[in-house]
């Protein structure tokens, strides 16, 4: 996907590159943000500078990317999205790990726990609007493939088809979304909602 280059041109339009894991993550994470700042009366433009390759690759790009800003100065974007599954390490170990970054511009943690995939079974209400049938509440348990295989079970059961594991479903499914009651089933989720949502309130301001 192109990058998106220069400086924003209005005061409801922001910049944001994003480093993400996959494909799974630009779906979510993507229309999550578009559908946060759209609360603010904010226009986003994405640029995808990581969106496949994994934790390593995400953080390994990020500190290039951060240091070649430095280098090159303005125009910087007016946020840094960085989203890493925590993979069973919580939220605290994998911000850790991330570090201090040091950015010019300001940066935020979408750090889903433990994968991205359950965040899209936290609202029974959404996905029924997309699939005609609700589906369970998560639990919480540690397993690398258990919300993946969990998504696709419920697709299945409301009678879709996930050709893609059910992530092609993922923007359906955070359109319909009421935004505040999933937060209160996951803390990740209400972390990363929360700091969006004050970096957007202060440029309000």
């Amino acid at each position: 996907m192109p990058s998106v280059q220069g400086a924003t041109t209005s005061l409801s339009e922001r910049y944001f590159a994003l480093f993400v894991e996959d494909y799974a993550h630009q779906k979510v994470i993507g229309t999550l943000v578009q559908r946060v700042a759209a609360e603010y009366g904010i226009e986003v433009r994405l640029d995808w500078r990581s969106a496949t390759g994994g934790h390593g690759k995400v953080i390994v790009e990020l500190r290039n990317y951060i240091r070649d800003l430095k280098r090159q100065g303005t125009p910087w974007p007016d946020l840094i999205v960085v989203a890493t599954d925590a993979n069973c390490k919580g939220l605290n170990e994998r911000s850790r790990e991330i570090g201090d970054l040091d950015a010019p511009a300001p940066v935020l943690l979408a750090i889903p726990d433990p994968h991205v995939e359950r965040w899209l079974l936290l609202d029974g209400a959404a996905f029924k609007a997309v699939f005609g049938r609700g589906c369970q509440a998560p639990d919480r348990k540690c397993s690398r493939e258990r919300y993946k295989e969990r998504l696709i079970k419920e697709i299945h059961a409301a009678g879709g088809t996930p050709i893609l594991g059910g992530i092609e479903y993922a923007e359906d499914i955070v359109r319909q979304m009421n935004i505040d009651r999933a937060t209160r089933a996951d803390e990740a989720l209400r972390r990363f909602v929360e700091a969006l949502r004050n970096t957007l309130r202060g440029w309000q301001v």
